[in-house]
């Protein structure tokens, strides 16, 4: 069964189809909507270890769990090992998440200045101590709070730094022996950002070198259900992360799901799509007031309405909504 349970540590998980942590984009509206149509697992956006230490509020809300999740990860980032054990702790006193993921692959140059991002993968030294500090710092914390119970500790990590300095055995050495109860390849280099095609190659080698180990999640590349299905067949890794394809579309993870389990799926309308862009607004007008929920929903309408005939016109328009009503007003002429 390509569409199966997985265990990472002792969090079990009904399925293996993820929402990565997105920023921008994975906050708990849409991971809500995401776990409405089948998402087994999400993971919050990427959140400053520097900043939850030193208190930052917004940080916090980075960390809220969706009420309809079951259960869900926090990732943090930073270069300091110290201060990610320390981040990993108020992580735990700070949310009931039941995971805590540690970046190692974002590209952004801001965050690989600050040591953070795919400068661990560049260094799989320090990408072990991180690692290593998290782990123990988590440990600690839920011997001292039995009720706790006990939290995995998870690591998602880039092929390499580039085609010249591909690190991803290193990595995954690196990353077993500091207790990581997973790890998660997107497998392209920093070098390549975005762009380029992901070595599947690469990510079937680690498959096979953790295997029996540690659980593999793979990233990169998969867009559709038959994508996904390509990608478990193709790599053995354990669950699928869907990152940009899930972007607007939150029924992606449906339609994989009937794709996996019957060879055919769905497809859903532009009014649905429009449609969960609307509750999606709703949830976050709840959360954040209307004017910095429309704010926020601009990229994100951008993304629900793609394939509406006359889109680029469409799209011009929604980068200046302010207001529930305007977006009301635009799409409704496009439908």
């Amino acid at each position: 069964m390509l569409y199966h349970p997985v265990d990472i540590g002792p969090l079990h998980l009904e399925g293996n189809l993820f929402l990565a942590p997105i920023a921008g984009y994975s906050d708990r509206a849409f991971r809500s909507l995401c776990v409405e149509c089948g998402a087994s697992f999400c993971t919050t956006e990427m959140v400053s270890a520097e900043a939850l230490t030193r208190g930052n509020i917004k940080t916090r809300e980075l960390m809220l769990r969706a009420p309809n999740e079951k259960s869900y990860a926090v990732q943090i980032f930073g270069g300091n090992p110290e201060v990610m054990a320390r981040a990993a702790v108020l992580v735990l006193e700070q949310t009931n998440c039941e995971c805590i993921d540690i970046n190692g692959g974002c590209p952004v140059p801001k965050i690989i200045k600050s040591g953070a991002g795919s400068n661990l993968t560049k260094s799989p030294e320090l990408l072990h101590s991180i690692v290593k500090s998290v782990k123990e710092s988590v440990n600690s914390y839920c011997a001292s709070h039995p009720e706790r119970g006990q939290v995995p500790v998870t690591i998602k990590v880039r092929s390499g730094w580039d085609s010249e300095h591909l690190t991803w055995k290193e990595n995954l050495e690196a990353a077993i022996s500091a207790g990581a109860d997973a790890i998660t390849l997107h497998a392209r280099t920093r070098a390549q950002g975005y762009a380029g095609k992901a070595d599947w190659g690469i990510q079937r080698q680690l498959v096979e070198l953790a295997a029996g180990r540690i659980p593999v999640f793979g990233s990169g590349d998969a867009f559709t259900p038959e994508t996904a299905r390509q990608m478990l067949e193709e790599t053995g890794v354990d669950a699928v992360m869907f990152a940009r394809g899930a972007m607007g579309d939150p029924f992606l993870f449906r339609r994989t799901i009937q794709f996996l389990t019957t060879g055919e799926y769905q497809t859903e309308t532009i009014a649905d799509r429009i449609s969960a862009g609307f509750r999606e607004l709703d949830l976050n007008i709840e959360e954040k007031g209307e004017k910095a929920a429309c704010l926020l929903m601009r990229k994100k309408f951008c993304a629900y309405s793609s394939g509406i005939k006359g889109g680029s016109q469409l799209r011009a328009r929604l980068i200046y909504a302010e207001t529930r009503q305007q977006y009301q007003d635009i799409l409704s002429q496009f439908l």
